[in-house]
């Protein structure tokens, strides 16, 4: 579908996303072939934090026997979701496992053996969700342990609480997908459209009614398009049509193209009467109130000139890379880097026994063309191409100078916490600058900064807390002690004012006994 025709089928006003650029897509790549179901493996690794939030707390032993969508570690705290077994078998350890993460990091893992047999814990299915209050709705959500599938992983039931007190006037559903090579949401939208719909209109009915149900996706995806609004054509949901651009399916920058409001700087959306839901999250949602399903598959990408097999696959979360990789031709040999996500935003894998979670779209097993070491960078000619390409309207090179300079104070000054790391900047650098890492080092120093603040600050307050407990038992020491003193100096006064009084008392004359 082309730009034009996209702008001529919508009803409503685009507007144009500021900054940005065009990568290589890659996309038709992993669309060639149909979706289907990846084999189970072995060992099932649970990360116990799967999310943006407190890690899940394990509720299981070693030994014990779980079935599929059994609850096997449940929230621990307001910001976190449980985890539940993607398959039957026995829980064989509770231990640190290597994890997707940037620094190659462990982390604790529920590991079950499958039994192969895939045993189903009972569901409570719900025929109806319009009986329920919004409470209800919620933890149900919750108790599916469903995060974002499309970004950081953010706890659904908290983003769909997290309303002010105005009413959310408009819902979006995210079917961007800007990334390189991922078309994990593109499939999901061609196969699953009827449930993406009847998910959008679960939501609104949580959210009492948005005045306006949106689903933004670029015209890249013609199929999804067409699925999308054949499902969507009874009812009030408008599928938004624009032009393809990155990073278009930024939170932020999709609510500027769909409203045109911004959302300011350390604000949420919600304060502009605004929800915004990924087109996975949403049928997740959808089948966890319909059917009781907890989250325990999602659809990933696999792509790149390092396996034979370029498709999408519906693959059980904990599911090791090694065992996704192995079902699809991977060649080590030919393998220049492993990439979770997306190459402008993705994590470059370390170890391939990490297992995907919940957030994992994407394995990408990039060739030396496609992934080729980065140049030696230059510096930088103050060419303003970084400034012209970041959507969020930030000025980089400032921002590098900042960074280099470690001036923390100025980086917060301009609004470092805005960026979104896309790469952009990067991406069309002539100097080859590694900008985003430098962004990435200045704000993992500034959390660091905080933490340490906050710490300080927290000891702080236990001292003077301390400090003042202290001062009060010794004051009301003294007050004690005063009062002994000053009932002691009364009893004495009393008993010299009564020895003193029997001293200057009269004789008293006796008579005489006859």
């Amino acid at each position: 579908m082309s730009q034009s025709s996209s702008r001529v089928d919508n009803q409503r006003k685009i507007w144009p996303l500021p900054g940005g650029i065009h990568p290589p897509e890659h996309k038709q790549r992993s669309l060639q072939k149909p979706l289907v179901d990846l084999s189970l493996p072995a060992q099932i690794v649970l990360p116990l934090s799967q999310h943006i939030g407190a890690p899940a707390k394990a509720v299981v032993s070693v030994g014990d026997r779980v079935l599929t969508g059994q609850v096997i570690a449940e929230a621990a705290g307001a910001v976190s979701v449980p985890v539940h077994a993607a398959t039957s078998g026995t829980v064989v350890a509770i231990e640190e496992r290597p994890v997707i993460h940037p620094s190659g990091m462990s982390a604790p893992c529920v590991v079950i053996e499958s039994d192969g047999r895939d045993q189903w814990v009972e569901l409570m299915p719900c025929e109806d969700y319009t009986k329920l209050d919004a409470q209800a709705l919620l933890e149900k959500i919750r108790a599916a342990g469903i995060a974002g599938m499309g970004g950081a992983g953010f706890p659904a039931a908290i983003k769909l609480s997290s309303a002010p007190a105005q009413k959310i006037s408009t819902l979006i559903i995210n079917g961007t997908e800007c990334e390189p090579y991922i078309t994990a949401d593109d499939l999901l939208m061609q196969t699953r459209a009827e449930e993406v719909i009847a998910g959008t209109q679960l939501l609104a009915h949580l959210l009492d009614s948005p005045k306006e149900v949106l689903i933004g996706i670029e015209d890249n995806k013609p199929a999804a398009i067409e699925a999308l609004r054949q499902a969507a054509k009874d009812t009030t949901i408008e599928v938004v049509v624009f032009p393809t651009k990155y990073p278009s399916g930024g939170e932020k920058q999709l609510i500027h193209i769909l409203t045109g409001k911004e959302v300011p700087s350390g604000g949420l959306p919600a304060q502009l009467g605004i929800v915004c839901q990924n087109v996975g999250t949403t049928v997740a949602i959808y089948r966890a109130v319909r059917y009781g399903e907890p989250l325990i598959a999602r659809i990933t990408t696999v792509a790149g000139d390092a396996v034979t097999t370029e498709r999408n696959v519906r693959v059980r979360l904990g599911t090791p890379v090694r065992h996704l990789l192995a079902e699809h031709g991977y060649d080590n040999t030919k393998a220049a880097r492993l990439v979770i996500g997306g190459p402008m935003m993705g994590v470059t894998l370390t170890d391939i026994d990490a297992p995907l979670i919940k957030t994992s779209n994407s394995v990408l097993a990039l060739g030396a063309q496609e992934s080729p070491l980065p140049p030696p960078s230059q510096a930088c000619i103050r060419c303003g191409m970084c400034a012209e390409a970041c959507p969020t309207n930030l000025m980089p090179q400032q921002l590098y100078w900042y960074a280099q300079a470690q001036d923390y104070e100025r980086l917060q000054a301009h609004n470092l916490a805005d960026c979104i790391e896309c790469g952009a900047c990067s991406f069309v650098c002539p100097s080859k600058i590694p900008l985003v890492q430098y962004y990435r080092a200045s704000k993992g120093a500034l959390r660091q900064q905080q933490q340490d603040k906050l710490k300080s600050d927290q000891s702080r307050a236990r001292f003077e807390a301390r400090k003042a407990r202290i001062e009060r038992e010794e004051a009301e020491k003294e007050a004690k002690r005063l009062a002994r003193k000053a009932a002691a100096d009364a009893k004495k006064r009393a008993a010299q004012a009564a020895q003193t009084a029997a001293v200057n008392a009269p004789a008293v004359e006796l008579e005489p006994v006859e």
